[in-house]
């Protein structure tokens, strides 16, 4: 795994750098800010950029949606401080691939970057669940949404509450990767949205899955 980090406080960037290349992971280059970010992914190619969202000269949801359209193929993962539901949506709009707060423990840290290399998009499900609470209440709009089956919500929830690899969504609803997989792509084709990512946006924004009051199980 090849990374960039894009932040604009070097004691951050050195720790998080220590941290990376502990666990074997190259850090292949540190950006103080959007624009460097952006030079160094087009030179070096990442598989991912850990981009900061405040930063001078370009921020970090700038720099992702150059980065999204120039080299698609690069997974940008906001890592910041903000836990604010807008710049969440903001962040997925400009092409994030995930949306992780820096508070992360260390173990959920690793296991949201393995989940980005495997082309899975990874949020911090604390952050999650509160943006789905706030937005749980709204009225379902769009007429593609009631032909959801009970059990693409039940994999939407399951979604938006931070649980995103095939292996964990097919056991937590006892049925087989394929068919998970297969459950994906209808969600997606009866939303006219083209990923994961897109899915839990929406999901988060409209409230078109049900809100736990005690929060997922763990």
């Amino acid at each position: 795994m090849r990374v960039l980090i894009a932040d604009d406080h070097p004691l951050f960037r050195d720790g998080l750098r220590s941290l990376l290349e502990a666990r074997g992971i190259d850090v292949i280059g540190e950006a103080a800010n959007g624009r460097e970010a952006v030079e160094l992914a087009r030179q070096l190619k990442p598989d991912i950029v850990l981009m900061d969202l405040t930063m001078p000269e370009v921020d970090g949801l700038a720099a992702t949606r150059i980065l999204a359209t120039e080299l698609p193929e690069v997974k940008v993962v906001v890592l910041t401080a903000s836990d604010d539901e807008a710049d969440l949506f903001e962040a997925i709009k400009s092409g994030a691939y995930g949306y992780l707060l820096k508070n992360l423990e260390t173990d959920e840290f690793f296991r949201a970057l393995e989940a980005v290399q495997a082309g899975v998009p990874v949020f911090t499900p604390r952050l999650a669940r509160h943006v789905l609470k706030e937005f749980g209440r709204g009225e379902v709009r769009r007429t593609e949404e009631t032909t959801l089956t009970e059990r693409e919500r039940e994999l939407l929830e399951l979604l938006v509450q931070g649980v995103t690899s095939n292996r964990e969504l097919a056991q937590r609803l006892f049925i087989s990767e394929n068919t998970v997989k297969y459950h994906l792509r209808n969600i997606m084709s009866k939303l006219h949205l083209e990923n994961r990512a897109q899915v839990i946006a929406y999901a988060l924004r409209t409230g078109l899955v049900r809100t736990h009051q005690n929060g997922p199980a763990t």
